[in-house]
């Protein structure tokens, strides 16, 4: 199977085995994890903040900086497309009774720039709710993993803090980011108050993330992961293939982008297949069935009968994903495959489940 469902199905490499094989392990639940401290003092100096602290899961990391931030009855506000607000189980309601304020921003990006906010924040009435926090997403997943333009990110960034807002990145794919932009992680990351980054999808990690941001700020999320049931044991283990990924897997994801320019360009000419290549900027990409055609399930489950799994996102919208488990040759393959199905047919095919987490 050529799978391009998501960058999340990526194994470790061989090396990140042997880094896992002989990591050092301590108590993570009394700073006494070697390696937990060793990547948190990394990731930290890497973005050109005070402090970091080790997490589960990119949603567990992100909700972490809500609730360092928010308070129950605050706001935050996002684009309508964003993960926080779409794809975490509405975790800022259920955990810090904090309300998803969602702005539709005015270009395709998913990314917001000021004139989308202005007069978004709250007058202060105790009948309102309080606006704390700016959320942003870098790579923009619901704009086609497009990298935020330094600019506009600094310029949101000094538009909150001047209203008196904190910010928060959402950086699940911020290694992404990096090589598609060119911009360091320190750069990228310098408006932001806390920045949570994923190792579980590009850079290839088991599992993973983490939270970066000033020394206080940190103490404070904490604090919170235990709270929320998040705080670890012997988590060098797990920690050490992140120290591995940040140190052998940021680099090679220009070859991920590389795979993915290809993959759009060989489907482009298909008949009946609808791409805008020049948001193709990362390592995801985006495209469209025509109806006349069938539906992007349809289209989902005859590419999974000749070995490719690409996810359907919506009635006829798709996205491939390409991350350190597909090669040159198998994005190929699989932008035939999409032309086999095209000139053979996907009517007689039931329509699979869709939207990003639709695994059927």
């Amino acid at each position: 199977m050529i799978n391009m469902f998501s960058d999340t199905v990526t194994q470790p490499t061989a090396g990140m085995r042997e880094a896992i094989f002989n990591a050092e392990c301590g108590d993570d639940m009394n700073a006494e994890d070697p390696t937990v401290n060793r990547l948190e003092a990394m990731v930290a100096e890497l973005l050109g903040k005070e402090a970091a602290v080790y997490a589960c899961s990119g949603t567990q990391s992100n909700q972490m900086g809500v609730r360092t931030h928010c308070l129950p009855g605050d706001e935050l506000l996002i684009d309508e497309r964003g993960h926080i607000a779409n794809f975490e189980g509405g975790a800022p309601a259920a955990l810090s009774g904090v309300t998803c304020r969602t702005i539709r921003a005015r270009s395709d990006s998913a990314m917001l720039d000021v004139p989308d906010l202005e007069g978004r924040i709250r007058a202060d009435n105790q009948h309102l709710c309080v606006t704390k926090l700016l959320c942003v997403e870098n790579t923009a997943g619901g704009g086609g993993g497009r990298p935020w333009p330094l600019e506009q990110l600094n310029r949101v960034c000094d538009w909150a803090h001047g209203n008196g807002l904190k910010t928060h990145l959402d950086g699940a794919r911020l290694f992404n980011a990096v090589v598609a932009s060119g911009h360091s992680a320190r750069e990228i990351c310098a408006g932001l108050d806390t920045v949570s980054i994923c190792f579980s999808k590009g850079l290839g990690c088991p599992m993973g993330s983490i939270l970066v941001g000033s020394a206080g700020d940190i103490v404070r999320a904490r604090r919170i992961r235990k709270l929320m049931g998040g705080a670890l044991r012997q988590a060098g283990i797990v920690a050490a293939a992140a120290v591995y990924a940040v140190e052998n897997h940021v680099d090679r994801m220009a070859d991920d982008h590389a795979n993915a320019r290809a993959f759009a360009e060989a489907i482009a000419d298909i008949d009946g297949i609808n791409i805008d290549l020049s948001a193709v900027q990362s390592n995801m990409v985006f495209f469209h069935v025509d109806p006349d055609i069938g539906d992007a399930g349809q289209m989902s489950a005859a590419l999974r009968e000749k070995g490719v799994r690409i996810g359907a996102m919506g009635p006829h919208r798709m996205r491939a994903c390409t991350h350190l488990d597909v090669t040159h040759e198998q994005v190929i393959q699989a932008s035939d495959a999409v032309r086999e199905c095209v000139q053979e047919g996907i009517s007689q095919y039931a329509t699979l489940p869709y939207g990003p987490f639709a695994r059927a």
